[in-house]
């Protein structure tokens, strides 16, 4: 077991609980050697002489072996990243934008420079899909991975469900709670979980997509009625994430929208700020990952997690990667959806291919149908903040 020098680049709340954490624990054999900060007049709860603002004092000292990166600035922390590797030196990281963009390129350095590059934080918090997708799953065939993966958006739809909160109010719970940042958009448009079910896809599939191909819908655009609609129905809604297996063409649906979800679903159960993931498996059946995915101590114990598992060497193997089949990444079928909108001139039932149901009201109408998924990705439905688009499953 070797010992572990780290450099820490970000002091934040998880920076903190880390360090606070690998000096209690001495049998872990990691310590923090160097912390690179931005503001050094900052008060902080670790020694002075441990804080730099210039990055070369993590990446240029041969003794670090370890950098962990956990800054919200995804350009910068692809700089300390591609550097470091070219150093030898191993990286955990949490920023799932930047992994999510860069993840071929990232991928392919550790391995031109034989470090790990773990980074279990940036899904899920403290719910290990990645590691489970690694090493339980490595051999089995997927059908589908689905899941709640923003604890945000998670937060605000259960303000809504529960309580018959508006989005706008539910999201002041949420930021006066510490659940939201100031500009939630990453969260309540889906970009944060698009990222997310991005890096899941590959570990999952072995197939690399581009976050800006995941067919994408936030929460923002969600009305009152929609709640009232779900609950007379037997649902309620979640923002799920998902990539799953075209049957027919072998090909593979990624997508973050709103989705009416059955009360008596496992998945349904999951609330507020936490997580829930569902695998399921052609050998064995769904299985079920669930916890907190934000915050200062669940982030930290996946970064933990992933400095633990450098002690023994530890590197993602991707097995079900083939780079033949990156080109093959294809959007087909239909899906079931509901959307809701205020005036008729926002009726797009010229999108849908089949109509099942339809309801005027003086206030609010919705549409339910099949659309073919492609038609997700047009601008008139997706940025219209007058549509309430909802997947039926």
């Amino acid at each position: 077991m070797k010992k572990l020098n780290i450099g820490l680049f970000g002091f934040g709340v998880v920076g903190e609980g880390i360090y606070k954490v690998l000096e209690e624990k001495p049998q872990l054999n990691a310590t923090i050697k160097k912390i690179v900060i931005k503001d050094l007049t900052k008060p902080r709860n670790a020694p002075s002489e441990l804080f730099s603002s210039n990055a070369d004092d993590i990446l240029e000292d041969d003794d670090i072996n370890v950098v962990v990166e956990l800054i919200s600035d995804s350009d910068a922390a692809h700089n300390i990243i591609v550097k470091a590797f070219n150093k030898g030196k191993h990286v955990v990281s949490a920023n799932k934008k930047l992994i999510a963009e860069h993840h071929k390129e990232l991928l392919e350095l550790q391995d031109k420079n034989d470090v790990s590059f773990l980074y279990e934080a940036s899904v899920c918090g403290s719910v290990p899909i990645i590691r489970n997708l690694e090493e339980y799953f490595d051999n089995d065939l997927l059908n589908y991975v689905s899941g709640i993966v923003n604890g945000t958006t998670n937060y605000i739809l259960t303000k809504m469900a529960n309580e018959n909160e508006s989005y706008q109010d539910a999201l002041k719970a949420a930021q006066d709670n510490g659940f939201a940042e100031a500009d939630p958009t990453a969260d309540v448009e889906g970009f944060d979980a698009a990222s997310k079910i991005s890096i899941i896809t590959l570990h999952a599939f072995g197939q690399k997509i581009n976050v800006d191909d995941v067919i994408r819908k936030g929460i923002t655009s969600l009305q009152v009625q929609d709640f009232k609609y779900a609950k007379e129905k037997g649902y309620t809604i979640k923002l799920i994430a998902k990539s799953k297996v075209n049957p027919e063409t072998g090909e593979i649906n990624s997508t973050v929208l709103p989705t009416f979800v059955r009360l008596n679903k496992t998945i349904a159960l999951v609330n507020n700020e936490y997580n829930g993931v569902l695998i399921g498996s052609s050998l064995s059946d769904e299985q079920f990952l669930y916890g907190k995915g934000a915050g200062r101590f669940p982030t930290a114990s996946a970064v933990l997690s992933d400095i633990s598992a450098l002690k023994y060497d530890y590197k993602y193997s991707i097995r079900k990667y083939d780079n033949t089949q990156e080109g093959k990444f294809n959007q087909s079928g239909k899906l079931k959806a509901y959307i809701g909108f205020k005036d008729q001139k926002d009726d797009v039932s010229n999108l849908f291919d089949e109509i099942e149901e339809r309801f005027q009201g003086k206030d609010y109408s919705h549409i339910v149908g099949l659309i073919d998924i492609n038609k997700l990705k047009q601008k008139e439905l997706i940025e219209n903040p007058n549509l309430s688009l909802i997947i039926l499953e």
